[in-house]
């Protein structure tokens, strides 16, 4: 009877993989827990919690609360009072035409995201310790920051871009003024809450937070 040979194995673990990355002007992958996800986990849930407090829309477009303002002062009143009620629904309003218009002009709408993601990726949120490098060459985080800044100029006022975004804006100020200058907001009940968080942007103050503390480590590094 033959014996059998056995071929020894190696019992070595293999290497594990290497937890840096370089940017190559590609994709590269991105670990778990980047500021980037973190970011965007903290974005979602801010605006999640902020539009589970708008009012019903029913109560916003009531038209037997609509009545003309007696003068100047008492449609400022009124507009204040309003935007402190009404303010999820006005950033809904104001960013509603904001999307409107983005989708009717495409090419600002992708060169928006384009510009969006470019901040986001190589400057923000890109690791400190992960140099920039496209074609074959090196860029330090200042002139990183400066090719942006100059793209961003560019983008703004070489392109429509600029003028899609200030136009849309305005028009949703505008219907946010006319209508909170109309809506008599005598019949509406404000508590504390609303009165604490007056402003027509303060539910984007957890965002704001939440965007300052992912960026905070890299930022802090690269200043």
């Amino acid at each position: 009877m033959s014996n059998s040979h056995h071929l020894p194995t190696s019992s070595k673990p293999p290497p594990p993989p290497s937890s840096s990355s370089t940017f190559h002007g590609g994709a590269a992958e991105i670990p778990i827990d980047t500021p980037l996800r973190i970011f965007i986990t903290r974005l979602t849930d801010s605006l999640r919690h902020a539009f589970s407090r708008r009012r019903p829309w029913p109560e916003v477009i009531d038209r037997a609360a609509f009545t003309r303002p007696t003068s100047l002062s008492d449609a400022t009143t009124r507009l204040r009072k309003n935007i402190s009620y009404f303010k999820v629904n006005y950033f809904i309003t104001i960013a509603s035409v904001l999307a409107f218009s983005l989708i009717s002009h495409p090419f600002s709408l992708f060169t928006l995201l384009l510009l969006i993601a470019a901040w986001l990726l190589l400057y923000l949120f890109r690791p400190s310790d992960q140099p920039l490098i496209i074609l074959n060459r090196t860029f330090s985080d200042r002139e990183t920051l400066g090719v942006l800044i100059l793209s961003t100029i560019c983008v703004v006022f070489l392109t429509n871009v600029g003028s899609v975004l200030m136009s849309s804006v305005l028009i949703g100020v505008g219907i946010v003024c006319v209508h909170g200058a109309f809506r008599d907001p005598e019949d509406l009940f404000m508590d504390d809450q609303d009165l604490a968080g007056a402003g027509l942007f303060s539910l984007l103050g957890g965002a704001a937070s939440s965007a300052a503390v992912a960026a905070g480590p890299s930022m802090m590094v690269r200043v």
